[in-house]
Parts: structure tokens; sequence; C-alpha cells
């Protein structure tokens, strides 16, 4: 393993190749690390090859150096500035008032029917005998 890498450290790497789960920069002749396809950019990635193409320079940050492994955790994200989100209007609360009204309405169109059902049943019941 290379002592000159740190996690935490920001650096160019040249994209070396790219799989649907990632993409492996070289930082130097003899390190390479994964830029897993969440870590590519802000938001969701479909396509990684959308973003990234073999022999893209990238500027990455060293998430986590795995020494007995020797694996490099990349990040192109985490080198840039989080997008704004557009803050969202609350939505209006439905009066309690009227969630009450609405609830009942439904429950007392059954309770009506459930009459007319009973009366029906009994109707017919009259009619077999």
């Amino acid at each position: 393993m290379s002592d000159k890498f740190q996690e935490g450290q920001v650096l160019e790497g040249k994209v070396t190749g790219i799989q649907p789960y990632g993409a492996f920069v070289a930082l130097d002749e003899q390190v390479q690390g994964l830029v897993h396809i969440s870590e590519v950019t802000h938001g969701y990635v479909k396509d990684i090859n959308e973003h990234l193409t073999e022999g893209d320079e990238v500027q990455v940050k060293i998430l986590n150096i795995d020494e007995e492994k020797n694996k490099y955790s990349l990040s192109i994200r985490a080198t840039q500035e989080a997008p704004k989100q557009e803050q969202r209007r609350p939505r209006k609360p439905v009066a309690a008032k009227q969630q009450q009204e609405d609830a009942s309405a439904g429950f007392n169109t059954l309770k009506d029917k459930l009459e007319d059902w009973i009366k029906q049943s009994d109707d017919r019941e009259k009619f077999r005998k």
C-alpha cells in the first residue's frame, strides 16, 4: 500500500474502467480505487455511462482505505457542492371539521344502505314463504 494517500484526501484521477456498479479510477501508476455508482453525483444515477467514460479526468475524495484488501473507496460526489433543494410549500391542512364530515358521510351512506339491504332481504324471505 502507498503511504502517500489518506482518507479524506481530494485529488485528480483518471477513469480506467466502468462497470454497472461503479467506475475504477487510477490515482497513480500503482493505486486504483472504485467510485461506487451512488458516489458519482448527487441524485439518482441509473446508467453510470451517462456521467463517465473511460479516460475522463475526475476529482475524487478518498472515503475509505482498506489496507488488508488493498481497496480504495472513492467519491466524486463528495467533491461537488450539493444542489440546493427547492423548498416545497407545506400542504394546507384540511380543517378537522371537514375531515370529520367526510369520514362520517361514508359511514352514513353505508348505514342507510344497510337498512335498505335488510328490508330487501326481509321482502325476499316473505316472497319465498
